[in-house]
């Protein structure tokens, strides 16, 4: 059983490299990344919906007004999440983007364990922590110096010149990638705790994608009012690819697998295997430029980036 949960955890966390770059697809047909978000999160909720009616949760809903305020808050952490990928993997590319929300999952796994905060099972700091969580961070750091080599070599490089960051700027993406990776773990804590609260699984996912939807909606409409961002154009959904539909599905199962799995194998076991997952895929996604990405060549120094993650986050694991 507890092979079954680790090989879970991964399977999971390739759907999320493939949610964010099928979810380019949406942003390119309704025009605007925070339409993108509303639109994807919503299919998702549905097909929670759906499930939850199928498997007789529904009922479960009434025991929303019952529980904890903050319990209902995990979904706030998709629409962050959701919208960084589909701003960051055009311009920093699927590995770079990735490592960076791996960075920041594991830095917010080991914070939620070694505190024993938000209801997680405390374990005590050791050797191996410490030497894992340095290979992630030294990791990420040769992933985006890759990337940032990659930008000094000029055309024909991975990433496309009307996409490409300056160097200057480009702090500012790397702060919202690892922010974005970082409430993913708390989201999955917290949405464990609202299964306390209401017993049914596929309700608190069902839950967690309402209020998602909610908060990115309020975004989407604030932006377009201001004049932020176009209002979203739905005419071009005609156009998309089949596959663009799939990142609801792929958000829907991430969300309910690792609040299932977190109270069971813990935060940092959890996120060790999703982000080993979610690094083999974006790697595999850009080598070959699948879902109509542009081919990134993976360099030596990428490869190792990546060794270096996977291996802090397998370390981890193993001090547990």
């Amino acid at each position: 059983m507890y092979l079954a949960l680790l090989a879970s955890a991964l399977l999971v966390g390739t759907l999320l490299a493939v949610q964010a770059s099928v979810n380019l697809q949406l942003n390119r047909a309704v025009g605007t990344p925070y339409g993108a978000s509303t639109l994807q999160l919503s299919v998702a909720a549905v097909l929670l919906a759906a499930v939850a009616i199928l498997t007789g949760s529904l009922g479960a809903l009434g025991g929303v007004g019952d529980a904890t305020w903050w319990h209902l808050l995990g979904g706030l952490a998709s629409p962050l999440y959701i919208t960084s990928g589909i701003l960051l993997i055009p311009r920093l590319g699927a590995v770079t983007t990735v490592g960076l929300w791996v960075t920041g999952q594991m830095l917010a796994s080991l914070v939620l364990d070694l505190g024993g905060y938000v209801g997680v099972k405390q374990v005590p700091l050791n050797l191996l922590i410490v030497v894992g969580a340095a290979a992630v961070v030294v990791g990420i750091s040769v992933v985006v110096r890759g990337q940032n080599q990659a930008i000094k070599a000029g055309p024909g490089t991975a990433t496309p010149a009307d996409t490409r960051p300056a160097l200057g700027t480009q702090a500012g993406w790397i702060v919202l990638g690892v922010v974005a990776g970082g409430v993913l773990p708390v989201q999955g804590a917290v949405n464990a705790k609202l299964r306390g609260d209401l017993g049914a699984p596929f309700a608190v996912a069902l839950v967690s994608f309402i209020v998602a939807v909610a908060a990115i909606a309020v975004v989407l409409a604030v932006l377009v009012s201001a004049g932020k961002t176009p209002k979203p154009k739905l005419d071009g959904l005609k156009g998309m690819p089949w596959w663009g539909w799939l990142g609801g599905a792929c958000a829907a199962a991430y969300v309910t697998v690792t609040f299932l799995l977190i109270p069971e194998i813990g935060a940092a076991t959890t996120v060790a295997f999703t982000v080993t997952g979610q690094q083999l895929a974006s790697a595999v996604i850009d080598q070959h430029g699948l879902f109509r990405l542009p081919r990134r060549k993976l360099t030596t120094a990428r490869l190792v980036g990546v060794a270096l993650l996977i291996a802090g986050s397998v370390l981890v694991q193993i001090a547990k």
